[in-house]
């Protein structure tokens, strides 16, 4: 893998095992200061895992990772210096306040930001004297921001940032992201939020079955969909995909929470509706858009998954 210029978290090769159970096989990527670049893949792909591994929460079992210059394993104490960690899942007493809690973790730099700009910066300065347990979703996500941030960083691991978040407070954190990214700080974000990874990320890495199946940015991606269309509608009964996988112009059909979306070439709504129309089937609430972030996602986790699927059974026949 080619390591790009400006690239201030290298990691080569990696791997880690659990027993026979392989969660993270050659994984490879770069980020450079003030990018924001995203980690994605299917829940149990290896994206937490890689991560951790790069935090120094785990140890590796194979390749390498630098965060300017410093090997997580080896170099614990200055890697605490140059990378702030927003955990997937963290905590804090019920009963510490907000200000208490920066105080608090204040104390572990040398150079601490000051409270109140974070305060002020985090939109946390009216919830300063509010105890951790009685905050909203939104207001714990900030503050583990701001505990992230406390040591004047150089890279920023956000895990699973907005989980649980409303369409509001996932927007406001986003905005806070960006301004992150602003400080010249990298930031390494986990996300299963297409829509999150298509509005920050400059790049991304889909994951899967512990290996990186694409690297690029995510209108990169999207473009490997050539010029595919999108039709999603839904039917009143449950539809047999087969009724449409069969026809020239659809690639791929699979259902979601709002009915069907069918992928194919520029003629895929005619030839869907027609098809609808003759079996006595009638669409309702019909949008058709180009290819998404979401759908070369999914092209690309199922593909991954069938070629998966082949190699074990080449193996194994």
């Amino acid at each position: 893998m080619a390591i790009r210029d400006k690239a201030i978290l290298e990691v080569t090769n990696l791997r880690k095992t659990y027993g026979s159970t392989v969660a993270v096989d050659d994984v490879s990527f770069s980020v450079e200061e003030g990018e924001i670049f995203g980690v994605l893949g299917p829940n149990g792909a290896g994206k937490t895992t890689t991560v951790e591994c790069v935090e120094g929460l785990r140890r590796r079992d194979g390749g390498e990772i630098r965060i300017l210059g410093h090997d997580p394993d080896r170099d614990h104490a200055a890697l605490t210096r140059v990378v702030g960690v927003q955990l997937q899942e963290s905590g804090l007493q019920d009963r510490i306040r907000v200000r208490e809690a920066l105080d608090l973790f204040a104390t572990f730099y040398a150079d601490p930001v000051p409270a109140e700009e974070l305060l002020e910066e985090l939109q946390l300065a009216e919830v300063a004297g509010t105890a951790y347990a009685k905050l909203s979703g939104g207001q714990k996500q900030r503050l583990s921001i701001a505990l992230a941030l406390l040591g004047r960083p150089r890279v920023a691991v956000l895990d699973e940032l907005t989980t649980g978040l409303d369409p509001v407070g996932r927007r406001d954190t986003w905005a806070l992201v960006e301004r992150i990214r602003e400080r010249g700080v990298a930031v390494l974000l986990v996300t299963h939020f297409m829509e999150e990874a298509e509005r920050l990320c400059d790049r991304v890495a889909v994951i899967d079955h512990g290996r990186v199946v694409a690297l690029d940015s995510p209108g990169g991606l999207t473009g490997r969909m050539g010029g595919e269309q999108v039709l999603r509608f839904r039917v009143a009964e449950p539809l047999d995909q087969r009724l449409l996988t069969g026809l020239p112009e659809v690639r791929d059909v699979r259902s979601a929470e709002s009915g069907y979306v069918v992928t194919g070439t520029n003629q895929v709504a005619q030839s869907v509706l027609a098809t609808l129309t003759g079996a006595g089937i009638v669409a309702l609430d019909l949008r058709l858009d180009r290819a998404s972030l979401d759908d070369a996602f999914v092209a690309l986790v199922r593909e991954d998954e069938i070629t998966t699927t082949t190699s074990h059974e080449e193996i194994y026949s």
